[in-house]
């Protein structure tokens, strides 16, 4: 019963993730009722995404489409011997926004995960092994999700980095008790991984 146009957005709204039928409808009116210049510049921003946007060749973090490497690849500061393997390119926000690491990325692409039909050929594992012997790199600091995804991709990363060059080092981002959080409420993974990576003090 609503106009055309009404239902074609929350259609498509609708595909976002974590959008369902009614969060769609109210998003949609939101929209209507607002001036024209809000969906405009929702409208304008959507349109320019994969236009101004594309992955770096060598690091697989996403770049600005005039850019030809990721600014923290290219960043003489940086240190190109030390390399974080994340899953996708948004991890890196989170990382640098901790101002405490001066290393690089290389961004995976997902995780294994044969359920959903991800192997690794599809991951950028290829491409790190290579960057591995290209940029001289001492240390990959494998920083996978903490999910059971995420770890069989860690231990496969484990595998042949080390096959490729039995002299590099290997790490594994620490896992834990957060601050802040009673044992009593820590999950039983939570509690075990904090048990596992105990420290001497």
């Amino acid at each position: 019963m609503l106009p055309k146009a009404l239902s074609d957005a929350i259609e498509a709204l609708g595909m976002l993730p974590g959008v369902g039928p009614k969060t769609a409808e109210r998003y949609a009116y939101y929209l209507f009722k607002s001036s024209d210049k809000v969906a405009g510049n929702i409208s304008e921003a959507l349109s320019n995404l994969h236009k101004g946007v594309k992955s770096c060749p060598v690091t697989f973090a996403l770049i600005d489409a005039d850019e030809d490497v990721s600014p923290l690849y290219s960043d003489e500061s940086r240190d190109k011997t030390t390399v974080m393997v994340i899953e996708e390119p948004l991890d890196i926000y989170a990382i640098e926004q901790t101002k405490s690491y001066k290393g690089t990325y290389h961004v995976l692409g997902g995780a294994i995960s044969p359920i959903d039909g991800i192997t690794p050929e599809q991951l950028h594992i290829g491409e790190l092994i290579k960057r591995v012997n290209a940029d001289n790199v001492k240390e990959v600091i494998i920083a996978t999700n903490p999910s059971v995804e995420g770890e069989s991709t860690a231990l496969l990363l484990e595998k042949m980095l080390h096959e490729q060059n039995p002299n590099l080092k290997l790490t594994r981002l620490a896992r834990g008790l957060p601050l802040g959080v009673d044992l009593s409420y820590a999950d039983q993974i939570t509690l075990s991984a904090a048990l596992e990576n105990r420290q001497a003090l």
